[in-house]
């Protein structure tokens, strides 16, 4: 038998039995668990700014992957096609959080658990997976550090700002400091001790104080 034979043979060209209510049935589960992905993606997301167009790729992504998977499965041929076809696609879509790579591939690993025929599996690790994000995503375990620069006109104005800073947040610590003619510019890590950012303004009123500036900082971006 020659590569010729191999090629020509009939069991490349050959389709497994389609089954509609199958497939109608993945297509509805995947649907499902991709929606609930979704929730679980809108409840435990943390970042700056909520992604509506990532949350609908969820589902979306799911439901496509469950159809390649059916696909591919049921013709051989078919499915060398679309490893050679996948094998050219370059996505540029920049990930903005690490979670993000996780969502996807969960909704990933849902299709192609549901286009293999398991399931129960699916159902099963989903629900795993979504409750242990929901115990642990929004639990709190630091609290998020501030970044506070002030110019000061004097070494004796510098000192005021520090002590009333002492008073008013849990710790500090300085970060850089720039003396120049102009002044001194510092910058200091902060932990606060709630809410509160009223010190800003007694660090305003003090004399020899320009300028003031208090930002959020979670060590990826400031805000």
């Amino acid at each position: 038998m020659t590569f010729n034979d191999i090629f020509k043979s009939s069991f490349l060209e050959s389709v497994s039995e389609f089954s509609i209510l199958d497939t109608l049935l993945g297509m509805i589960f995947a649907c499902i668990l991709g929606l609930f992905i979704f929730l679980i993606y809108k409840k435990t997301c943390s970042g700056v700014m909520y992604s509506t167009g990532f949350a609908l790729t969820l589902p979306g992504l799911s439901l496509v992957t469950t159809l390649v998977i059916m696909a591919v499965t049921s013709n051989v041929v078919l499915s060398l096609g679309m490893v050679g076809a996948l094998s050219i696609v370059r996505f540029r879509a920049a990930i903005k959080e690490p979670m993000e790579i996780f969502y996807l591939f969960w909704a990933l690993a849902v299709g192609i658990v549901i286009g293999a025929g398991m399931i129960p599996l699916a159902v099963m690790g989903s629900l795993f997976i979504g409750l242990i994000l929901l115990l642990f995503a929004n639990r709190k375990t630091h609290v998020n550090p501030y970044l506070a620069v002030l110019t000061c006109k004097d070494e004796k104005t510098e000192e005021q700002a520090f002590v009333l800073l002492g008073q008013s947040v849990d710790k500090y610590v300085v970060k850089t400091k720039t003396v120049g003619q102009g002044g001194i510019e510092v910058t200091a890590e902060l932990r606060m001790k709630d809410a509160s950012t009223s010190f800003v303004n007694r660090l305003c009123e003090i004399d020899g104080v320009e300028n003031v500036v208090l930002v959020s900082y979670n060590g990826e971006y400031m805000s």
